[in-house]
């Protein structure tokens, strides 16, 4: 039962993650730079909510874990562009500083799942059972 609000607790976070991305983004200066940058992270930064959503409905562990791995590379991209949106003064620092946070913790928390995922696919496939 745990297990199921976890999935819950984290799809609502990359839920909440998407709609700050979008407010970000509507926040972004319309310069060449800043539609650019909007353009990009208005598409890594709310991917991955739907990607996880998939996730929690794989066919197979292989599957789950693929589309994890989609997940975690759509918010690497984020966090990227989040960091360039700093770097080039687009948006404070203060500004950016909670949805870095975010998008850092969000990457731990499905890199760490694919880890788990991926021992526990060990398991199930050695030659023991278990």
């Amino acid at each position: 039962m745990t297990n199921a609000l976890d999935h819950e607790k984290l799809s609502l976070r990359l839920l909440n993650f998407a709609a700050r991305v979008g407010k970000v983004v509507d926040a972004l200066p319309n310069t060449r730079l800043g539609r650019h940058i909007a353009g990009q992270l208005v598409r890594s930064g709310t991917s991955p909510a739907p990607n996880y959503a998939e996730a929690c409905a794989a066919e197979s562990r292989k599957d789950f874990i693929h589309k994890l791995k989609i997940c975690l590379k759509e918010l690497r991209e984020s966090r990227c562009w989040i960091q360039l949106i700093i770097k080039s003064d687009l948006l404070t620092k203060l500004q950016m500083s909670e949805l870095l946070d975010e998008c850092t913790q969000l990457c731990n928390i499905i890199g760490k799942s694919i880890v788990t995922a991926k021992s526990n696919d060990g398991a199930a496939s050695s030659p023991s059972g278990e």
